[in-house]
């Protein structure tokens, strides 16, 4: 039977959106995150991107001042990102691929082509007392390069799962997690997992033992619109829970 800790980090990137869609102060950032940790949220992630197309510079600063949850910041590999997180000081920070054109991260992070880019830029954010994961594909040589890279956790990227059409695929990639994070938990690296995961395909996933959080975002300010984040998030807990007794 797996275990019943498994956390939930809620990406609050969407109602960033819809607050940068008319350049309104509104939906505030700060109470989407309160909502969240009131339906349960164990963290809360957001995305700097570089374009800055949702989340705020002045976002980050008001939620490390306001969160009583987990912060975890999402950034792409750059020295400015660097900078940032070093100086907002998030309680964690995964390191994505980010692409300019695309509308949502697209894969994960090749960490072993990356590998002399991505070495000073984890080692100067663990320096920083920061937690660094790394968002990567579930594959054995992803998860190889993780380690050599010293970083504590990884994201295993779950959109191929999320994407598939037949139960036949979609059990194909899930077993393909759930074998990255059997490997992954063998070699001391903390799991984590995330990407296109919501209400009704997230209870395979949460099944995973091996898992430490689930980071789902879209999903959750999806269904918030009808029922209020507090209760969207209190019900993918929910959903998570079941799958874990």
């Amino acid at each position: 039977m797996a275990g019943s800790d498994l956390r939930l980090g809620v990406n609050i990137d969407h109602v960033a959106t819809i607050r940068q869609a008319r350049g309104t102060p509104y939906p505030d950032i700060v109470a989407a995150a309160r909502a969240a940790q009131a339906g349960g949220a164990d963290g809360i992630t957001v995305h700097l991107r570089e374009d800055r197309r949702h989340i705020q510079d002045a976002d980050l600063a008001q939620l490390r001042h306001a969160l009583t949850a987990r912060m975890n910041l999402e950034m792409a590999a750059t020295p400015e990102m660097v900078g940032i997180a070093r100086n907002v000081a998030p309680e964690a920070c995964c390191i994505v691929p980010e692409k300019r054109e695309e509308l949502t991260t697209e894969g994960g992070l090749d960490a072993v082509s990356n590998y002399t880019q991505l070495a000073p830029i984890c080692a100067a954010l663990s320096a920083s007392g920061i937690e660094v994961s790394l968002f990567i594909d579930p594959e054995a040589a992803q998860i190889d390069a993780a380690v050599r890279l010293a970083v504590p956790a990884i994201e295993l990227h779950t959109g191929r799962y999320a994407e598939q059409d037949t139960d036949v695929q979609r059990r194909k990639e899930l077993q393909t997690i759930a074998t990255a994070a059997k490997n992954a938990k063998q070699q001391g690296l903390c799991i984590n997992a995330g990407h296109g995961l919501h209400y009704e395909n997230v209870a395979a996933i949460a099944a995973i033992d091996e898992l430490n959080e689930l980071n789902i975002g879209h999903s959750i300010v999806a269904r918030a619109m009808f029922v209020g984040l507090r209760q969207a998030v209190a019900e993918m807990k929910e959903c998570m829970r079941k799958a874990r007794l």
